[in-house]
């Protein structure tokens, strides 16, 4: 039978709010050594059938609900602490608001055009990023779109630099939990390094990989599992109140 979307959602958060920390971040260079598994059989990627509003509700359903990091709780805030005692610059009460303002203004210019996705929940902000923009089907391989793309988003990360960023990589339901995993923190790290090789501090990155565990579509159709296939970045304000 086939699910529906709404179903898959709550799935998702009640598992997120269950599991707590179950899927790990760490470091820049966390899990990123060893030969890929032999390649899945799964269908071609296509992006179809959902509209940018549309998908955005179900990012903003899907992760917003669980404060739009996957890392957990005691992650950011050792990322926090461990940030400012390296003395970068924390944000406190309105000023919270207003920076996110004017970074998430930032990067709706900058992603138009690309088919990337910018969601808003309180003061985070998360993007959305499907395989078809940054790697080549059942690979950890940026591919040349990718680049042009993660140009942009180095450049405002560099302008508001009072932030952390939680790199989430996702895949479909289609192979092993554990390929999956894999798969998706691989791909994750991918992102990491070029961002890190275009001037962001490692120190401002959390890696995870989330697997299959939070579809934004349904895993039926094809359609469904190439919007599954993704990698969110969730910016989040360096506090120090």
């Amino acid at each position: 039978m086939k699910t529906t979307k709404h179903v898959l959602i709550a799935s998702a958060v009640s598992a997120a709010l269950l599991a707590g920390c179950a899927t790990t971040g760490g470091g820049y260079n966390d899990g990123y050594y060893g030969s890929a598994p032999p390649p899945r059989s799964e269908p071609v990627d296509d992006r179809d059938g959902m509209n940018r509003t549309q998908r955005g509700a179900l990012i903003g359903a899907a992760v917003g609900a669980v404060a739009g990091l996957l890392s957990g709780d005691d992650a950011t805030e050792r990322r926090q602490h461990a940030l400012i005692g390296a003395g970068v610059g924390g944000l406190a009460g309105g000023a919270i608001g207003r920076y996110q303002d004017n970074q998430e203004r930032a990067l709706r210019e900058r992603m138009q055009g690309t088919g990337v996705d910018v969601v808003r929940d309180g003061d985070h902000i998360t993007l959305d990023m499907p395989e078809a923009i940054t790697f080549a089907f059942n690979s950890s391989t940026l591919n040349q779109r990718a680049y042009g793309v993660l140009d942009r988003v180095a450049d405002t990360l560099r302008e508001y630099d009072q932030t952390m960023i939680e790199i989430a990589g996702h895949t479909d339901s289609v192979g092993s939990d554990a390929y999956n995993d894999k798969l998706s923190r691989e791909r994750a790290q991918a992102v990491a390094n070029y961002l890190v090789s275009r001037g962001i501090s490692g120190q401002r990155l959390i890696i995870t990989g989330a697997g299959e565990r939070y579809p934004i579509a349904s895993n039926d159709t094809e359609a469904g599992r190439a919007e599954n296939r993704r990698v969110e970045m969730t910016i989040v304000p360096i506090r120090n109140d």
